[in-house]
């Protein structure tokens, strides 16, 4: 499903128009990302669970040489499936 289908499944699960499906769509994925980006988790009950993780410098493996390569540390977006969510797609 892309961001469309997205859309148009809330509008028609909403009973809303496309545009104000598209506006609150767009809302919650900015209120997420501002919340991630302090460093601090979004938790929907039922549906998951959504992070930040540090991960560490590693060496890895070029897997078209086989060359090693360092790999930087950064962050990432973790993502934690809910018990309803896991039993859905099980």
């Amino acid at each position: 499903m892309n961001k469309t289908e997205l859309v148009n499944a809330i509008a028609a699960g909403a009973g809303i128009s496309k545009v104000d499906a598209k506006k609150a769509l767009e809302a919650a994925v900015e209120a997420v990302t501002k919340t991630l980006k302090k460093g601090d988790k979004v938790a929907l009950i039922g549906f998951g669970t959504l992070s930040v993780v540090k991960r560490d410098a590693r060496t890895g493996v070029n897997p078209a040489t086989g060359k090693k390569i360092q790999i930087a540390a950064r962050k990432t977006v973790k993502f934690k499936a809910g018990a309803e969510l896991a039993a859905a797609v099980k």
